[in-house]
């Protein structure tokens, strides 16, 4: 399939500022380093970085914190040119704690953010028809315009062939309720091809039984997402997807297809430093496994590698590996296949 673009990303973007007092409390924070962030944001570069040819669909307000944003994606390669410029709201901020092994604490700063304010317009400016691989988040979801813009994305991406990929990204507060997640992340699966998200993500995109419904944001939050995803997975799987990626942490990833068949993709273990933007780093790697054309096996090896290299460094867009990075990393395990 010739297609100028290897993979179009849509969603959000921002400016992340991480803790560079790594196992203070936030209360005790001296210093952030600023880096560029965004779960499509970073899995634009990530590809990037392995050597594809990607795009990115998001939009910066007419601020300095844009002018950061754009001028590193200009410097990664990242085409630009399909972001718009939004007078009249901000560029999106988030601010992040690093408490290793497992607290890490962000806070969003998004109210009337520029990408949430994406149009159905500006997705029609992109090469929507013109991409191999079409991957967009959950959080496109939670507001319009940006909702019903990331919908039409991608059906039109689809109709032309390219492979639609659906980043749960599922992100609690930026739901008015949690039900409503499972809502709409249903409604966009008959015109996805590959589902990639956590346990505690995949449960939630099909929390609907009336016992469910009838919890609290926080009951649902903190005890009903997590557990077993076998129901999940085989509800995604009958709306449509062909396949559902299961990320498992330092274990890997878990694919299941609609056939009924299940690959496991071993993790390879390290010692964690920030967890924060491995699943990005993940997607990266394997999309680029999806757009090579490598079986699930190794596409998916190639992203737990990619997150195991990042959840040693400090912060996520500006430490994504590249492929000789990766191979050195990965000789010591064996390789990737």
């Amino acid at each position: 399939m010739s297609k100028t673009w290897d993979s179009l990303h849509m969603g959000r973007s921002s400016i992340d500022l991480y803790s560079n007092d790594i196992g203070a409390p936030f209360t005790e924070i001296d210093s952030f380093a600023a880096y560029v962030g965004g779960s499509p944001t970073n899995i634009s570069v990530g590809a990037r970085r392995l050597g594809l040819k990607t795009a990115l669909l998001t939009a910066v307000g007419e601020d300095p914190v844009g002018d950061f944003i754009l001028h590193f994606l200009q410097k990664e390669g990242v085409e630009t040119g399909f972001i718009p410029r939004k007078p009249e709201q901000r560029t999106s901020a988030v601010v992040l704690g690093i408490e290793p092994p497992a607290k890490f604490p962000l806070v969003y700063y998004r109210e009337n953010c520029a990408d949430i304010n994406l149009t159905i317009d500006d997705a029609l400016a992109a090469p929507l028809t013109d991409c191999r691989v079409f991957q967009f988040a959950g959080t496109n979801l939670c507001l319009e315009p940006s909702r019903s813009a990331t919908m039409l994305a991608a059906e039109v991406a689809r109709s032309a062939g390219a492979q639609v990929v659906f980043d749960i990204d599922f992100r609690p507060d930026q739901w008015h309720d949690l039900r409503a997640f499972g809502v709409v992340a249903r409604s966009v699966l008959p015109q996805v091809d590959v589902v990639i998200g956590t346990a505690d993500e995949i449960n939630a995109a099909v929390l609907r039984d009336e016992s469910q419904m009838q919890l609290t944001d926080s009951q649902i939050s903190d005890a009903k997402v997590a557990g077993d995803t076998s129901a999940a997975i085989a509800t995604m799987l009958a709306l449509g997807p062909g396949a559902v990626v299961e990320k498992v942490g330092a274990q890997g990833a878990r694919i299941h297809l609609q056939d009924g068949a299940v690959i496991d993709a071993p993790g390879f273990p390290v010692e964690v430093t920030n967890i924060l933007g491995a699943g990005d780093a993940f997607g990266g790697g394997f999309i680029y496994g999806l757009v090579r054309g490598w079986g699930w096996y190794k596409a998916a090896r190639l992203g737990n590698a990619c997150g195991a290299i990042v959840v040693t460094e400090h912060g996520c867009a500006n430490f994504m590996p590249t492929m000789p990075e990766i191979e050195a990393f990965a000789e010591a395990y064996g390789g990737l296949d």
